[in-house]
């Protein structure tokens, strides 16, 4: 399903950054957009702004979930066309993140669109079309230093998108993984002295990560979305040679523990 007039597009975390470009980016294209947040004035906000429909909540649980994708077909007046699994968290550094820090990661980055996916593939599958954006990070694909948590689970996320790819991509429906670097968010911020050295140079805004992932929409491909493009190369990196890309992050390592703590 391409992001065309009239489509319904749910995009979960749009209260702010990535969520909320997106958000515009459908609505200027002429989608009807659902506009989901955990804060709910944000989320209020963002709908307004462009003319769409809050229904803001917890994207993770399977409660909230289930409460999103069914007022979501309500207020839609059908199915959902388009639903971005967008909403993320990075908390938790290394081995001393608590278990309530591990927790909440599974189930934002990866439980959350496990539980969409059950929700909405039966129909899709059915009707023969429908279609699942997944904001993974290039996390997902390679790691983030200082956080562990953030990068065990972007890898899972990666791999369910992967799958649902594999499994449901010749019954109708599209899967696309999306898996930026840096994107100047609240997130990024809190990533602290790591994000400062690896990923601050290039960082780019969440409207030009918008822009990329729309078109991808649109065309149906790519399967793996790269708003930067680099990452295709460092990913091959990785795969061809494991022991010299480690041996690469480990000096980012040394280089993040000489940082004097703010």
């Amino acid at each position: 399903m391409t992001a065309s007039l009239g489509a319904g597009v749910v995009i979960t975390g749009a209260g702010g950054g990535i969520g909320a470009a997106l958000a515009r980016r459908f609505a200027a294209d002429g989608a009807r957009v659902v506009v989901n947040d955990l804060n709910a004035e944000a989320c209020r906000k963002v709908a307004a702004e462009l003319g769409g429909i809050a229904l803001p909540g917890d994207a993770a649980s399977e409660e909230g979930v289930a409460a999103l994708i069914a007022g979501a077909r309500e207020a839609l007046g059908g199915e959902i066309d388009i639903y971005c699994a967008n909403a993320g968290i990075g908390e938790g550094a290394g081995l001393d993140a608590s278990e309530e820090s591990w927790e909440r990661s599974w189930d934002v980055n990866v439980m959350a669109h496990v539980r969409a996916a059950r929700l909405l593939t039966p129909a899709w599958v059915e009707r023969g079309r429908g279609h699942l954006v997944t904001t993974v990070s290039a996390a997902g694909l390679l790691t983030m230093l200082d956080a562990a948590a953030y990068s065990v689970t972007k890898h899972a996320a990666y791999a369910f998108a992967e799958w649902m790819a594999v499994t449901y991509g010749a019954k109708g429906v599209t899967v696309q993984a999306v898996c930026p670097l840096g994107v100047r968010t609240a997130l990024l911020g809190a990533t602290g002295a790591a994000a400062r050295l690896v990923l601050d140079d290039g960082a780019i805004e969440p409207e030009e990560v918008a822009e990329v992932v729309v078109a991808a929409v649109a065309a149906g491909s790519p399967f793996l979305v790269l708003p930067h493009p680099e990452v295709a190369r460092m990913y091959a990196g990785r795969a061809a040679d494991p022991d010299r890309w480690l041996t690469g992050m480990r000096k980012l390592q040394a280089r993040l523990e000489a940082v004097p703590e703010s």
